[in-house]
């Protein structure tokens, strides 16, 4: 099956250049490997303020305002399609399921994911007191003790959420310093009910059936220490969605996509889009622009 355009990934990237190959004519299939469309903007809890034209309660409203753009228009989506190879240097995408299809150029849109910690109990305790959101979740931790990890943005911001309802927070980072904004270091470190703990890092999380303790490692004296928690939460960055890619497109050392201002890779009609390829400024504006760009510069051509 040939099309002129295929579009890999669902979020806001890959929706925006489905719109955007509707838009121009173009022949165009979004390949999406979930059970819906949104990418990362179904983990987003918080309120979306800064898009600008749009505002949102939380990533899924902000989804299906990009969704309802493009339902009435000519665009093949195909939900549940997971990519078993790729020839990128003949625009052959091979599936799980074992069909080929081919197009004129491909608009890689896969996103990136939350990074994990790979410590023991991660895997065990995923639901079981391993949250995913201060927001979503500040109600199921009333009046327990919570452990958040890292020390950037979304790290401060879920630890003054949960703060909110939970009767102890313990915010741990690996640096001496953070990368989080001022005001949010501000109003952490006038939190009383959060405690700071700098250059530490976690080591295991512990439990029976629930989380129930995390036991944590000073890097300076090298000293292990157990902290009762009955919630965890790991907002330690994120890492592109890749693994696919490596060896057949330029990466930087850290796995996301090299393109020029087109938004094109070293492999000729093969683009890339979104935070996959935007680990600098990686925000759904961003994302929108990107893949408008890239299907311009198809039409283009």
């Amino acid at each position: 099956m040939n099309f002129d355009v295929i579009i890999i990934g669902g979020g806001a990237a890959g929706l925006s250049a489905g719109l955007w190959c509707a838009e121009l004519g173009l022949n165009a299939l979004l390949l999406e490997a979930n059970i819906e469309l949104g990418g990362q903007l179904l983990w987003v809890y918080n309120s979306i303020e800064n898009h600008l034209g749009s505002k949102a309660e939380n990533g899924r409203e902000l989804r299906d305002v990009f969704v309802r753009q493009i339902e009435n228009r000519r665009l093949a989506i195909r939900l549940q399609s997971e990519i078993n190879d790729i020839n990128l240097e003949k625009r052959e995408v091979f599936l799980s399921s074992g069909e080929k299809i081919s197009a004129r150029f491909l608009i890689i849109a896969t996103g990136t994911r939350r990074r994990k910690l790979n410590v023991e109990g991660e895997e065990k305790f995923k639901n079981k007191g391993i949250i995913e959101s201060g927001k979503r979740d500040a109600k199921t931790v009333k009046d327990k003790e919570v452990c958040v990890i890292g020390g950037g943005d979304a790290a401060f911001e879920n630890a003054l959420v949960l703060a909110e309802t939970a009767s102890k927070v313990t915010l741990a980072h690996r640096r001496k310093d953070f990368r989080a904004r001022a005001e949010f270091i501000e109003q952490i470190q006038n939190n009383q009910k959060i405690k700071i703990l700098t250059e530490t890092i976690l080591r295991k999380i512990i439990g029976n059936e629930q989380v129930e303790a995390v036991e944590l490692e000073d890097l300076n004296t090298k000293e292990r220490f157990t902290v009762n928690v009955q919630a965890i939460i790991f907002r330690v960055g994120v890492e592109p969605n890749t693994e696919f890619l490596r060896g057949r497109v330029a990466l930087d050392e850290n796995g996301y996509i090299k393109i020029n201002q087109n938004c094109e890779t070293n492999i000729e009609g093969i683009f890339a889009v979104g935070d996959v390829a935007n680990p600098l400024a990686p925000t759904v504006s961003s994302a929108v622009g990107m893949g408008a760009t890239a299907v311009k510069i198809i039409f283009a051509n």
